[in-house]
């Protein structure tokens, strides 16, 4: 009988070593791939275009998620230079949207590298009527990659961050319909149309936002790559897509 106890034992310890190693190995290989260790950027494809989403806490789930869906679908179409599509933020911890989903940003425009920005979309946040305009360091880094990018969008109330910067100046824009009077208040020098979902001026595309963001970035794509290409994208997300049927604005600059 003491024998036996003692067979069990060592058995029972030998598993235990086995089960406590196994454990080990978890924690390290969650540190080397960076989710508890530090922080791994993404491998982006040199031949793509780099399309940059700027979130903040508050950020709205739609703003965000629709142009964010149209411009990843890029890489499932062939004969098309796609996108690389990333989010940058001013921090490293997750950032939590207005609805409540919690986002880790790929980009800390504080610390990192950021890489060059050919799209930059401004999907609409919780206070981007009040304090995040009040944020300089984050109007500068807008003005900073508007000078160089080919295209910046903005959504719903991401116009109020492209007129704090003075991007919008001597331009024609758009916002969420209820908060034009608003921002024709704070921005009197601006010329802000209604009914229309999105304007094109320029390298600036500004929309009117809420599930309707879907509409401004199947144009930008239908402007890139053409209509059969848009279309397709819009199937692939079971999307209606004519943009003779979207009220919108495009002003001829040459």
């Amino acid at each position: 009988m003491i024998e036996d106890m003692k067979y069990i034992i060592l058995v029972m310890v030998f598993f235990g070593m086995i089960s406590c190693g196994n454990t080990s190995e978890e924690k390290s290989f969650k540190k080397d791939t960076g989710t508890t260790g530090s922080k791994t950027l993404p491998k982006l494809d040199s031949s793509r275009y780099n399309a940059a989403f700027l979130i903040m806490d508050g950020v709205y789930n739609t703003e965000l998620t629709a142009p964010f869906d149209i411009f990843q679908h890029t890489v499932y179409r062939d004969s098309i230079r796609a996108m690389n599509v990333f989010t940058v933020a001013n921090t490293d911890d997750a950032i939590m949207s207005f609805e409540g989903l919690r986002i880790l940003p790929d980009f800390n425009y504080r610390k990192d590298s950021v890489p060059r920005i050919d799209i930059l979309v401004i999907p609409s946040a919780e206070h981007h009527l009040d304090t995040d305009l009040e944020d300089t360091e984050m109007i500068a880094f807008v003005k900073q990659v508007a000078s160089d990018a080919m295209f910046v969008t903005s959504h719903c109330d991401g116009a109020f961050v492209l007129a704090k910067a003075g991007l919008l100046e001597g331009r024609v824009s758009t916002t969420f319909p209820s908060d034009i009077i608003r921002m024709r208040e704070m921005f009197p020098s601006l010329d802000i149309r209604e009914d229309v979902l999105f304007v094109h001026d320029g390298k600036y595309i500004t929309s009117a936002g809420g599930a309707r963001s879907f509409d401004a970035a199947l144009y930008l794509c239908q402007f890139l790559y053409g209509k059969e290409k848009a279309e397709s994208l819009a199937r692939g997300l079971v999307i209606d897509w004519d943009l003779e049927k979207v009220p919108h604005l495009i002003i001829p600059r040459d």
